[in-house]
């Protein structure tokens, strides 16, 4: 029993003397922040421990940018921001310009005679498209594969990759803190000469990529249905990936365009966290990303979602394990209960302690998996917060929906205990501490509360914000957010090859895909 209270005592002091060099004060002596004179940010934290460093770039745009009939853009762009430069990944650039402008000609022509509403000519049509893969192929032959990422790799370089989601696009890896000028002049170098080299063939890939993703996946094709229902105006209603019409018709004109409005160096964060002095990398970074030319952030006005006042559904009948989802319309990230919406996510999903586990999988036991999560499908826009389970065999996705509304109903009529409301603050704070141990996350956390709040600071600040959360704030916000009017609700249920429903084993107990990240890139 003492060696018990022994091991604990020591876990305590451990958290609390890791708390104490992880507060906001400690971090101040170790990062700087600059914002160029054309407008990009650079956050660097130093965090000795060994010889590399991690960065993040995040450009403040996703998908919820995309032009309306050319919806997966700013995820083609990220493919394409690996394709290389005028320098790297072409045997000759000059030669390879012109032709991938021929690319362009031969590929609108196709286009404006495929897309002829009346007296489209077949003939011509073919003559057209075999033109555009001819020039395709002749531009094909000056580029070196891969040499960007074969650059990166053969400088010690790993976990090369980047994504794309409703709010921002990223690009990450990690390097030894010796290459570090090597780095800042490929990072900038790719987003001052990009090229779209290989567009149509990439292009081709993301098409794959949403077949196998949404089309033929029963979950992503209710997450795609399910933000198309729930959101009726704002641009958080189309898919990541893009719709399949648009992704067979955009073109590399369209992807330069979209790189134009919104790869300026005012809508970029740059963070890095590792072995680096600022006093040292700072002028480095001036040198290269300074070149980047400056522009005003692009205007982020959209159309705003009318209230909901009616209850939504979309039911699919798959030959697939049922799945239960709800979202609940709430504000964005600025709002002044988004810490208390943090709260409510850790109570009912955080571990086996949390309420939905405990409702749901451990007493009922009528579910493998439940959990309830604010930030669907991005949070920069007013978004969802949502809930979901796996039905356990021969349970159905209506006893699961009961059994989340009875715990809903709980949170809006019963405050909730001083042991949770401790809980919830602990982990916040346990949380925050193992997102900061690692470059990775470090770089992450920086670039992302930096572009959101102007503040990098605001990492820490949450934490205090979730301490100031009380239990009839999580009263008040129930009441006000989870009504039946403000209800979408996503059900998978389970048809056999005849149609008719059947219960298939469950083998699912972990979360699905929120459907609000599109991982790609480096391949």
């Amino acid at each position: 029993m003492k060696a018990c209270t022994f091991k604990f005592l020591a876990v305590i002091f451990l958290f609390t003397a890791l708390a104490a060099a992880q507060d906001v004060a400690s971090f101040e002596k170790r990062v700087t922040v600059k914002k160029l004179p054309n407008g990009l940010t650079i956050v660097i934290c130093e965090r000795p421990e060994a010889p590399v460093f991690s960065f993040f770039t995040m450009v403040d745009a996703g998908s919820a940018q995309d032009p309306m009939d050319k919806t997966g853009l700013a995820h083609m762009f990220e493919h394409m921001a690996f394709k290389g430069t005028d320098k790297i990944g072409t045997t000759n650039y000059p030669a390879e310009k012109a032709a991938l402008e021929k690319v362009e000609v031969a590929y609108a022509a196709y286009i404006a005679e495929r897309d002829k509403t009346v007296g489209r000519d077949e003939a011509k049509l073919k003559k057209l498209e075999q033109a555009w893969n001819d020039d395709s192929a002749a531009a094909d032959k000056y580029v070196v594969p891969n040499q960007f990422g074969k650059i990166i790799e053969q400088n010690g370089g790993q976990d090369l990759n980047a994504f794309t989601d409703y709010d921002e696009t990223a690009y990450h890896y990690s390097l030894p803190s010796n290459r570090l000028e090597l780095w800042a002049y490929l990072e900038s170098e790719r987003f001052l000469h990009p090229v779209m080299r290989e567009f149509y063939k990439e292009r081709n890939v993301v098409i794959e990529e949403r077949r196998l993703r949404t089309d033929s996946n029963p979950t992503g094709r209710l997450l795609e249905q399910f933000n198309a229902e729930a959101f009726e105006a704002h641009p958080y209603h189309r898919p990541t990936v893009g719709w399949m019409s648009d992704l067979n018709s955009f073109s590399a004109t369209d992807a330069k365009h979209f790189f134009d409005k919104y790869y300026v160096a005012a809508n970029m964060v740059v963070a890095i966290a590792g072995d680096i002095k600022a006093a040292q990398a700072m002028p480095i970074l001036e040198k290269y990303f300074g070149r980047l030319p400056a522009s005003q952030k692009p205007d982020e006005t959209t159309t705003v979602e009318p209230p909901q006042n009616s209850e939504r559904e979309v039911t699919l009948e798959e030959q697939a394990q049922p799945l239960y989802l709800e979202g609940y319309h709430r504000p964005d990230y600025r709002s002044k209960d988004d810490a208390v919406y943090d709260a409510i996510t850790d109570l009912m999903s955080e571990g086996r302690t949390s309420r939905l586990y405990r409702a749901l999988v451990r007493d009922k036991k009528i579910a493998s998996f439940a959990a309830g999560f604010t930030g669907l499908p991005g949070t920069k826009y007013p978004h969802l917060f949502a809930f979901y389970a796996v039905p356990m065999p021969g349970h159905s996705t209506k006893e699961i929906g009961d059994a989340i509304h009875a715990e809903i109903e709980r949170l809006k009529k019963e405050d909730i205990s001083d042991e949770e409301l401790k809980m919830i603050r602990t982990r916040s704070k346990a949380n925050l501490i193992r997102g900061l141990n690692d470059n990775e996350g470090l770089a992450t956390d920086l670039a992302i509360y930096q572009t959101r709040y102007g503040d990098w600071r605001e990492l820490f600040y949450s934490v205090d914000r979730i301490d100031k959360v009380s239990k009839a704030d999580i009263r008040r916000v129930a009441n006000e957010t989870f009504t039946d009017t403000n209800r979408t609700v996503g059900v998978i249920e389970t048809a056999s090859q005849n149609g008719e429903k059947s219960e298939p084993e469950s083998n699912h107990d972990s979360p699905p895909s929120q459907g609000a990240s599109d991982q790609g890139g480096a391949r």
